[in-house]
């Protein structure tokens, strides 16, 4: 199989674990050298994974919330490496709390649109002068872009649909760079973001709701982000892919 990343350098903005970590060995077990960032994760068993496809790893602990921390962790990734800057893949976001729109104030609407939209903005802004002209960004985006989330994820469902028309914004603009933008929108997968945020009860509801009867994969979505930021995707460019399983078409 043409891995096609090979001496290549690929930055995955939160591959601490589940859909990032999964993101960042398979672009390892395809040649390329990964730099991951993480926060409250536990980052060591994707870091094994990686050595495991004797590809480096260079990872750091960065708070999303930081601007210059996130500009910081890119420069130095790219550094390090010595490898063209080929990829990028924003993962990093998060539902924060279920709260209906009476429950929220504006510091709680700030922080889930800058944890989920500020932060990709921040990481894209430093990634384009290092990255080489053919290159690709992914986003991952959620379902909840497209139909407004669960019950309290207005904040979350918001600010996922900001990043999807972020993405085609940014594909028409960096179009001419040859910079392919892309995102994924995977809907029910099985992570800690559910574990935390969604009772089994309703895992298990939606689950049976969905035409292949099962929660999807963190390692089915690097493959496809993988396969978007790849040559083989050449022409695909300000699309908003979805991954779930078909509960959802758009």
């Amino acid at each position: 199989m043409a891995t096609g990343f090979e001496n290549q350098l690929v930055i995955v903005f939160g591959g601490g674990r589940d859909i990032g970590g999964a993101i960042a060995v398979e672009f390892a077990r395809r040649g390329a050298h990964v730099a991951l960032s993480y926060h409250s994760s536990n980052p060591a068993k994707v870091l094994d994974a990686i050595k495991a496809t004797d590809r480096d790893a260079f990872s750091r602990k960065v708070d999303a919330m930081d601007t210059a921390a996130i500009r910081s962790f890119i420069a130095d990734a790219a550094k390090s490496s010595g490898k063209p800057l080929t990829a990028l893949v924003n993962v990093v976001g998060g539902l924060v709390a279920r709260k209906k729109m009476e429950e929220m104030d504006d510091a709680f609407w700030d922080q889930v649109f800058q944890l989920n939209v500020r932060s990709v903005f921040a990481a894209t802004q430093a990634v384009l002068p290092l990255m080489s002209d053919g290159g690709a960004i992914v986003n991952v985006s959620s379902q909840a872009g497209r139909d407004g989330g669960g019950p309290g994820g207005i904040a979350y469902g918001g600010s996922k649909g900001a990043l999807m028309s972020m993405t085609r914004g940014l594909a028409k603009e960096l179009g001419p760079r040859r910079i392919r933008v892309n995102a994924v929108c995977p809907g029910m997968i099985a992570t800690k973001f559910h574990d935390d945020f969604t009772k089994p009860e309703v895992r298990q509801r939606v689950a049976s709701m969905t035409p292949l009867g099962r929660e999807g994969k963190a390692e089915e979505v690097a493959t496809l982000v993988t396969f978007l930021a790849s040559e083989e995707a050449g022409f695909v460019n300000g699309a908003n892919v979805d991954i779930n399983g078909g509960i959802l078409f758009s």
